[in-house]
């Protein structure tokens, strides 16, 4: 079993096998009432992931195409600011 530092956590996938991963960031959209957070493994750092996440912890695909417009448009804004403050 796979033990998480912080800002990491571990996704199980289809085929049982644990993968751990780096959280890039959270967000949450409020007029959805919905929580994102994107990530990335850590021998794949250039492909980042993101989901949606409930309070129990529990990972959702995202499978809206307008929701996920807004996911991506969130992760380019929080490039642009990394990219600012180098």
């Amino acid at each position: 079993m796979i033990t998480p530092n912080e800002n990491q956590m571990v996704i199980i996938d289809s085929n049982q096998k644990e993968h751990l991963v780096e959280i890039l960031f959270e967000y949450e959209n409020k007029q959805r009432n919905t929580k994102y957070v994107l990530f990335f493994e850590l021998d794949n750092p250039d492909e980042v992931m993101a989901m949606k996440y409930t309070d129990e912890g529990e990972l959702i695909e995202i499978d809206d195409d307008e929701e996920f417009d807004e996911v991506l448009e969130v992760f380019n804004a929080f490039q642009d600011d990394e990219k600012n403050e180098e």
